[in-house]
């Protein structure tokens, strides 16, 4: 049964005023312990990380997370998650117009999202990797993209890191850039030859090399480390605080261990082994 009564300090502290209408809560995690639902964002097309097929939930790690996360936010209470496909395309506007109350979508904290975006954690840090065919030999390291063709995807800034020149990127490579709308869509122009590498976080490449056995390989060459946040609306900061302590307990009882070890444990990566440092929520949008 839910908690009878809430005494006043915590409400104020958790945000649980609710407008006039009674149907809405300042924060997310006062929405969560109010009405006790929630609305997730996730990646629907990324195997090992985000994937919905059929009339289910999507499945993987950051849904994983995601679960994980809004149920300590719950304090153990029963918690209802609906579940939106959130496109590297769309996250800030979804978070932006309510569509959605969290974001948990392999989404990098940037210094370029922090004015439209509160980003809880990271809960985990991952390395930006490359991937081609099998049968691609011309492409061993990452200087080899030099005049190839990469993948822009849609929303995503992975490949700034490699055709950016420094600050703002990282290698200054001329490489051609051909767009696509997503990482799916991405890894079908690889497949079919009309990409000759796509480049984003390790994790999300292993995810689609397992679902097509053979058809892909990586470089294991790293460019960067990526710290993946959780998406909140701008300026709930009791949310992403609620956030952050729920991401340690993750890592101390050893359930992001065995998350990782569950979606990514065979792909011959070296996983993360410890919790992220977080990011302060009130940290200002300059920092990195």
């Amino acid at each position: 049964m839910r908690r009878a009564y809430v005494t006043f300090a915590v409400a104020m502290a958790m945000g649980l005023a609710a407008c006039g209408d009674g149907g809405s809560y300042s924060t997310v995690v006062g929405k969560i312990r109010g009405a006790e639902d929630v609305v997730v964002g996730t990646k629907w097309d990324q195997p090992s990380l985000g994937l919905k097929t059929g009339d289910g939930d999507p499945q993987g790690f950051d849904v994983d997370v995601a679960r994980y996360v809004v149920n300590r936010l719950a304090e153990g209470e029963p918690v209802r998650i609906t579940w939106r496909e959130s496109p590297s395309s769309t996250r800030e506007a979804l978070l932006q117009n309510g569509t959605v109350d969290l974001i948990f979508a392999s989404y990098s904290i940037t210094k370029a999202r922090k004015p439209k975006v509160t980003f809880g954690g990271p809960y985990v840090i991952v390395q930006q990797d490359t991937m081609v065919r099998a049968d691609e030999f011309r492409i061993t390291k990452t200087a080899d993209l030099r005049g190839k063709r990469i993948c822009q995807a849609e929303g995503s800034n992975s490949y700034r890191r490699i055709v950016d020149p420094p600050p703002d990127g990282k290698l200054g490579i001329p490489a051609v850039l051909v767009p696509a709308k997503n990482y799916s869509d991405c890894v079908r122009k690889l497949r079919i030859g009309q990409l000759d590498a796509v480049s984003t976080e390790n994790v999300t490449l292993a995810g689609y090399a397992q679902a097509e056995p053979g058809q892909f390989k990586l470089l294991n060459d790293p460019i960067t480390d990526e710290k993946w946040g959780v998406g909140i609306k701008k300026g709930d900061t009791a949310t992403c605080e609620a956030v952050n302590q729920a991401i340690a307990d993750m890592w101390r009882d050893g359930t992001a261990t065995r998350l990782l070890n569950k979606w990514f444990g065979k792909t011959g990566l070296k996983l993360p082994a410890s919790l992220p440092r977080p990011c302060l929520c009130n940290t200002p949008d300059s920092s990195p």
